[in-house]
C-alpha cells in the first residue's frame, strides 16, 4: 500500500470520526447551518425534516432578505422545536462552532465563495446545483473537497430518485443492450395572464414579496460575488435571479445539468465516457421579449458528442408543456423512458420491424414513483444520504466530482449559445475551447 493511499485513508477515517464525535455531543444530532432560505432553500429544509428530523438540529440560518430569514426560522421552530441563530452574513454561519454541516441554497454566483469558505473551515456541505458558476470555480471546489476529505453532496437529487436507480439497474442488467443515443428534454408552459403577486406567469418570474425594499433586502451582499457590483437595487434581479447571466446560466445550469448528470448515472457503465467531446447549442428569447428584461434564453437545444460513440440530444422550451420532462435511454435491445420524475417505461426493441422477435427478454413494463416506490420527492432521500455520509454510514451519491461532471456540459451549452459557435472539451488540460 502506498504512503499516499495510507494518508488519504487516515484523513477520511479521521474526518468520519470527528463527525461522529460531533454528532454524539449533540444527542446524536448533526448541527446544521443553513445559508440562503428562498423558495428552494425552504423546500430542501422541509424535505430534510421529512426523513431526517432525528438526525439534525438547525442551529443557525442566514439570508439577505429578512422575509426569507423569518420563514426559515419559523420552519425550524415548527419542525425542529428549537430557535436558531439568524444572520445576514454567511461567514457567521461558517465560523459558528455550533455548526457541523452547511446547506447552501444560494443563487448560483455565490456557490463558489460560500463552498470554498465552508471547506476551508472543514464543514461538510450540501450544495445546490450547479456546483459553481464557472468550470474553473467548480474545479477548485472539487480539488479542495477531495484534499480536505469532508463530505460534499451536490443537489442533483435525481440520483436519489428510485426510478432512476431502477433504470440504472436495468441498464446494467443488459435489458437495453448496446447504447449510443439518449434524448433528454424539459418543456414548460405558463399562464401569462396570471397574477404575478400570487404565482409565476413566466419562467423564473417568481413572486416578489410586496414588502421587499432596500431596508429589508441586502442588495449589496447579494451582488457581492457578481460581475456587475454597482447596479442599483432591483427586485427582479434579486428575487428572479435565474434570468440574468451575472447570477445564473439559465436553462443550462438550472435544468440541463440534472439531465446530463442522470444520463451519466444511468448509462455510464455502458458508455464509459463521463464528459462530452463537443457541444453545439442554439436558441434564444422566443417566448418573451420586450419589455421583459431577461437575458437567458427561454428556448435552447444542445447536441453533445461523447467519446466511445455516444450522443446526447437535449431540448428545452418554455412555451409548451405537452411532453413535460424526461429522458429516453435508447439501446439496441430496448428503450427506457423516465418521465416527469414520476413514471418509468420499458419497451423492448424493435417496434416497427414486421415479424421480428423482441431483442430483449424483458417484456414491456411501467413503474410509478408513488405506487411502486412510495417516493414523492427524491430530495428528502438525497438529503438523508448526505447526512448518513457525514456520520460514516454510507457514501454521498452526488459528491463534488460528480457535481462538476454534471455541470461542465451545462457550462459548455452556455458558452456555445453565447458565442454562437461549437465548443470542445480538452480532457488532457481540463479546459474548454470555443470554435
Amino acid at each position: 500500500m502506498s504512503q499516499d493511499l495510507t494518508r488519504r485513508t487516515l484523513l477520511k477515517t479521521t474526518a468520519v470520526a470527528a463527525a461522529v464525535s460531533q454528532t454524539s455531543a449533540q444527542n446524536n444530532r448533526l448541527r446544521v447551518g443553513w445559508i440562503a432560505a428562498g423558495s428552494r432553500g425552504q423546500h430542501v429544509m422541509k424535505q430534510m425534516y421529512l426523513l431526517s428530523k432525528d438526525m439534525v438540529e438547525v442551529t443557525h440560518v442566514c439570508d439577505t432578505y429578512k422575509g426569507n430569514l423569518a420563514k426559515a426560522k419559523d420552519i425550524v421552530q415548527t419542525e425542529g422545536k428549537n430557535t436558531p441563530k439568524t444572520s445576514i452574513d454567511y461567514m457567521e454561519v461558517i465560523n459558528d462552532p455550533n455548526v457541523d454541516v452547511i446547506f447552501i441554497a444560494s443563487p448560483e454566483h455565490w456557490h463558489y465563495p460560500m463552498a470554498m469558505a465552508a471547506l476551508k473551515a472543514k464543514k461538510h456541505i450540501y450544495l445546490e446545483k450547479p456546483i459553481a458558476h464557472t468550470i474553473e470555480q467548480g474545479a477548485e471546489i472539487v480539488a479542495l473537497a477531495e484534499k480536505t476529505s469532508v463530505v460534499v453532496q451536490v443537489g442533483t437529487q435525481n440520483r436519489s430518485n428510485k426510478l432512476y436507480i431502477q433504470a440504472k439497474k436495468m441498464v446494467e442488467d443488459g435489458l437495453i443492450g448496446e447504447i449510443h443515443y439518449t434524448r433528454a428534454f424539459w418543456y414548460r408552459n405558463f399562464d401569462e395572464t396570471a397574477d404575478p403577486t400570487k404565482t409565476t406567469p413566466a419562467a423564473w418570474r417568481y413572486v416578489i414579496p410586496e414588502d421587499s425594499n432596500p431596508e429589508n433586502t441586502d442588495w449589496r451582499r447579494f451582488l457581492g460575488a457578481a460581475e456587475n457590483k454597482n447596479l442599483p437595487f432591483n427586485k427582479q434581479r434579486y428575487f428572479q435571479w435565474r434570468n440574468y447571466w451575472d447570477y445564473s446560466g439559465g436553462i443550462s445550469t438550472d435544468l440541463l445539468v440534472h439531465q446530463t448528470d442522470i444520463s451519466n448515472f444511468v448509462v455510464g457503465s455502458l458508455v464509459k465516457a463521463e464528459l462530452p467531446l463537443s457541444c453545439m447549442a442554439s436558441g434564444g428569447i422566443y417566448q418573451w421579449g420586450t419589455p421583459d428584461d431577461r437575458e437567458v434564453p427561454d428556448t435552447l437545444s444542445a447536441i453533445y458528442d461523447y467519446p466511445n460513440k455516444f450522443h446526447l440530444n437535449y431540448s428545452c422550451f418554455f412555451g409548451n408543456d405537452q411532453y413535460g420532462y424526461g429522458e429516453q435511454f435508447m439501446g439496441k435491445k430496448g428503450t427506457i423512458e423516465v418521465m416527469d420524475r414520476q413514471n418509468l417505461y420499458f419497451n423492448p426493441q424493435p417496434k416497427f420491424i414486421r415479424g421480428s422477435k423482441p431483442f430483449s427478454p424483458q417484456a414491456a413494463l411501467s413503474m410509478n414513483y408513488l405506487k411502486d416506490f412510495n417516493q414523492p420527492d427524491a430530495t428528502a432521500d438525497h438529503v438523508k444520504n448526505f447526512l448518513e455520509a457525514v456520520i460514516g454510514k454510507t457514501k454521498a451519491i452526488a459528491p463534488a466530482r460528480a457535481g462538476q461532471i454534471a455541470a461542465i456540459p451545462g457550462h459548455m451549452a452556455t458558452q456555445s449559445f453565447r458565442a454562437k459557435k461549437a465548443v470542445f472539451w480538452d480532457a488532457k488540460t481540463s479546459k474548454l475551447k470555443i470554435g
